[in-house]
């Protein structure tokens, strides 16, 4: 089984962005955990991270026929990006979006997730652990889908 596991803009200042929001620990750290969950749960992770818009729905697109799933923190383009929703609907490629923050909690418009509308399950508020329960469950959902 192998997962493509996006991070949108700003995940790449983890630990420097809004630590009492986004925790202290940085990006090489999330991307280890990310790394070492999927390896425990015998998936390959395709790891990618972007601040453009474009680049993420190129990569989406890319993952057509490549990849089993798709676990994806598209960050502020959550709120914004038909973009990458369209993308995620094209491939139909089961998804599962992650927040690190609890976004339900924060200022209205977090409310609005367009990517959100593609996934099949959404894990937010967790910190680092939601990616870990994101990839188990895309791994069950994928396994009841066969």
């Amino acid at each position: 089984m192998k997962f493509l596991i996006i991070n949108g803009p700003n995940l790449n200042l983890l630990g420097l962005r809004e630590p009492d929001i986004y925790g202290k620990e940085d990006f090489h750290a999330l991307q280890r955990f990310i790394y070492d969950c999927c390896v425990e749960e015998g998936i390959e992770p395709v790891l990618y991270q972007s601040n453009h818009e474009g680049a993420i729905v190129d990569r989406i697109q890319e993952a057509y026929n490549k990849v089993d799933g798709i676990v994806i923190n598209p960050a502020a383009y959550t709120h914004t990006s038909v973009a990458i929703l369209d993308a995620l609907k094209a491939v139909r490629i089961p998804a599962v979006e992650v927040h690190l923050s609890d976004v339900g909690s924060r200022e209205s418009f977090r409310r609005i997730s367009y990517a959100g509308m593609a996934c099949v399950g959404t894990f937010a508020g967790l910190g680092f652990e939601g990616y870990r329960k994101a990839i188990r469950f895309l791994k069950e959902y994928l396994n009841s889908q066969q």
